[in-house]
């Protein structure tokens, strides 16, 4: 990894634990380890997938960073450069990891272990979806500013998974702006 926070100590990685306060505990029964970016490019645009879903965590349209499970055998910075290829049809470079974000989906019975990277998109070519982000989730690329991201995760805070996945991403976002203005 190398630019703005590479040379930096992990001191300087943001980390969070949140608790899922939208259905009742019952149990864990299992953690995912997840790679996740904050993209952006040239232009100072961001890159998201916009899901539009309808299942047990009910019908809603969400924006969410890019990324995924960590497969068997995968480096974190491998799997979020395949993540990124998958779903945005990227290529980018690894800026620096912004840090871990621990939270919970207690409907699934799932504890996530997110890490997130900034990384700067070099080009854009073909996705490669899987079935399920096809047809269940309807993914689709959604290119904004900054302010129009922190604006869509705020309105899709309408839904359950919606107030999740935003509670887990805006500190995120935030702290990748922090890192593109100040360099760390």
């Amino acid at each position: 990894m190398n630019g703005a926070c590479a040379d930096k100590p992990n001191a300087s990685e943001l980390y969070l634990e949140l608790r899922d306060e939208e259905w009742p505990y019952e149990y864990t029964d299992h953690d995912r380890i997840i790679a996740r970016a904050i993209v952006f490019d040239d232009d100072g645009f961001f890159y998201f997938v916009r899901a539009e879903r309808d299942d047990d965590f009910g019908r809603a349209t969400l924006i969410e960073t890019s990324g995924g499970g960590v497969e068997d055998g995968e480096d974190l910075e491998t799997a979020i450069k395949r993540e990124l290829k998958e779903e945005l049809g990227a290529e980018a470079e690894v800026i620096c990891k912004i840090g871990v974000v621990s939270d919970y989906y207690n409907l699934i019975h799932r504890h996530n272990l997110n890490n997130y990277f900034l990384c700067k998109a070099k080009s854009f070519g073909d996705k490669h979806l899987m079935r399920d982000e096809i047809e269940d989730f309807h993914l689709s690329t959604l290119k904004m500013t900054y302010e129009e991201a922190v604006s869509e995760y705020e309105k899709r805070r309408e839904t359950k998974i919606g107030r999740l996945i935003a509670d887990r991403e805006l500190p995120v976002l935030r702290r990748a702006k922090e890192i593109m203005m100040t360099g760390g």
